[in-house]
């Protein structure tokens, strides 16, 4: 039977990942996990009892945007395929949503081919330019110049989305650019509308915008946050988004408008060449794989950390009864366990083509065995009491989307330009504003980001380095069925999709998974975060006399995405985290 085929090798590949790194030889440890995914994963793909993997009733797309899910879908009736809508979603996002996602920015693009059960991920992480270095952005006392990453054309890495919408259509979509980026052409082309949304984004961006003539007079209305309903019309972006169209990715990256890009970015300070621009490349990478308890969960690799971390996550907890445990004893456990991954974060990873990172150790269950070990059942471990990073000075903006066809194809995609509004500079002449995800990188090793993140020298500046992420697309199979989902929300991405995955675990579907209370442990600042009634006065008070810090937030976070096909059912359902103003979509 297949069934008994497929975990045999899940066996395998188990037995394979939890090898220990010293059986591996030095100049493999970074590459065998990867191969033997590639060569194991289409065997998983078979479906139960012999049978081929069943196909959707439906298609679905959840995205953070009605405007985005609406051109992805004009896409799919088209009769395009899952890649093809998710070209148009991306590029519709880059425009109606500036605030999350764009052209000048990147991501990460989780894809399976149900063809041939391939799982891949397109890795459009922006590159620092090749005049950047470590000391980038201190002055000569070698302290952090604030705002030097975040704000304007310094900021600024070599966007990837562009590359990675060619290669989506290249070499896994069926219909051509021209039709796929006509959504969003015809946005930039003719406006869309401003929602409450948008003013608090710019709102928050406000002052940085005004710095940036192109964007004020783009994003703002003389100079202050626009009205709702005030159309925002992106003519310059509608005119680079044709150049892709008319040339593929040389419309980007080479030609009038990467000279423009280049002449913008260096007028105002920043360090692009036209060489960094030729020299970009999408890379395809194998994604994190690992099981937890039944479910097999596909993630983004590195230059993500979000699957490594989910791996060390979830392998901590797997062998607690969660669903049996006390609320606030759970929790503890949960925030322990997110504790110990990002602590992982912040010391081991980095670019994988730049760091040696030991992904098989950290991801090996007698590592996860070690670390749980350490964990107190009844008292909170002190960040500062963790070896490795230590330093902590005092101490957020991205897109998802999930799609669906009825053939089996699915992608999650989770997209950014890191702060909201990026780095708040609009490139004259192109209508692309750029990312400030140099900030991503650790400007000096135990000093946090914007996100409060701290990073030690494995995700230090280097040129053509990309920078470390916490965007984490991700698939989780059974043979009840596959989720697709994943959020924006910079540090606490990982966190969300680990109480998603539970949640999943506890027999909820996507309706709960999006719209679940969320609390967030990343290591430094040694606090627990949480959203507005994510944690009952009781379980605070229990939480406090277990020695944890509480740090009750204002506002809520995320905005998760989120498909699901029942193989049983053939059912597929779709969820928009209600924090936002997004659709999900089944047809």
């Amino acid at each position: 039977m297949a069934v008994t085929l497929v975990k045999k090798f899940r066996r395998l590949l188990d037995g394979a990942f939890f090898m220990p790194a010293t059986d591996i030889p030095a100049k493999s440890r970074r590459i065998w996990p990867c191969a033997l995914v590639g060569l194991l994963l289409p065997m998983a793909a078979l479906a139960v009892d012999g049978q081929a993997p069943p196909r959707p009733d439906s298609q679905a797309i959840a995205s953070a945007h009605p405007l985005a899910t609406q051109a992805g879908m004009q896409i799919l009736e088209a009769g395009g395929n899952a890649f093809d809508a998710a070209v148009a979603v991306t590029a519709a996002l880059a425009v109606v949503e500036p605030y999350s996602s764009g052209i000048g920015g990147g991501g990460f693009w989780l894809l399976h081919r149900a063809s041939d059960g391939k799982q891949v991920m397109l890795d459009g992480r922006e590159q620092a330019p090749q005049a950047a270095h470590r000391d980038l952005y201190l002055d000569k006392q070698d302290n952090v110049v604030p705002g030097l990453s975040m704000d304007g054309a310094l900021a600024a890495g070599i966007p990837g989305e562009p590359a990675a919408l060619v290669r989506l259509a290249k070499d896994y979509g069926r219909l051509p650019l021209k039709q796929t980026l006509a959504p969003a052409i015809r946005l930039a082309q003719d406006g869309f509308p401003v929602d409450s949304h948008y003013r608090a984004m710019a709102r928050f961006r406000v002052e940085a915008l005004r710095k940036s003539p192109a964007a004020a007079g783009r994003f703002l209305e003389n100079g202050e946050v626009p009205a709702e309903g005030v159309l925002i019309r992106q003519p310059g972006l509608a005119e680079t988004l044709r150049a892709l169209v008319d040339r593929g990715r040389a419309g980007f990256y080479t030609g009038k408008v990467a000279e423009r890009l280049v002449e913008g970015v260096r007028k105002a300070g920043g360090i692009w060449t036209l060489d960094d621009l030729a020299q970009y490349r999408v890379i395809e990478r194998e994604p994190v794989s690992f099981q937890y308890q039944g479910r097999r969960i596909v993630s983004a690799a590195l230059p993500s950390s979000g699957g490594v971390g989910l791996a060390t996550m979830l392998n901590i907890l797997a062998t607690y009864p969660l669903e049996q445990t006390e609320p606030a004893q759970r929790i503890h456990l949960v925030v322990e366990a997110m504790r110990r991954a990002y602590r992982d974060r912040a010391q081991y990873l980095g670019d994988p083509d730049f760091v040696e990172a030991p992904v098989p150790l950290l991801m090996d269950m007698r590592y996860a065995d070690g670390l749980r070990a350490s964990i107190h059942p009844q008292r909170a471990t002190p960040s500062r009491l963790l070896p490795g990073v230590a330093s902590l000075s005092k101490g957020t903006d991205t897109t998802h989307f999930s799609v669906l066809d009825r053939e089996g194809n699915r992608v999650a995609a989770t997209l950014s330009i890191n702060y909201p509004f990026g780095a708040a500079f609009v490139v004259p002449g192109t209508g692309v504003l750029l990312n400030d995800e140099m900030d991503d990188f650790s400007a000096k090793p135990g000093v946090p980001n914007a996100y409060g993140l701290v990073g030690a020298e494995a995700n230090a500046i280097a040129p053509g380095k990309r920078p470390l992420s916490s965007m984490t697309p991700t698939f989780v199979e059974s043979e009840q069925g596959v989720a697709i989902l994943g959020t924006p929300g910079g540090s606490r991405i990982i966190t969300m999709l680990l109480l998603a995955i539970l949640d999943m675990h506890g027999g909820h579907g996507p309706a709960s998974w999006v719209a679940l209370p969320r609390y967030h442990h990343q290591y430094l600042p040694d606090v627990i975060q949480f959203e507005p009634g994510a944690l009952s006065p009781r379980i605070q008070q229990t939480l406090k006399e277990q020695g944890h810090l509480l740090k009750p937030l204002d506002s809520t976070w995320g905005n998760m995405q989120a498909v699901y096909f029942d193989y049983a059912s053939g059912k597929v359902e779709a969820a928009s985290d209600p924090r936002g103003g997004g659709l999900a979509s089944v047809r």
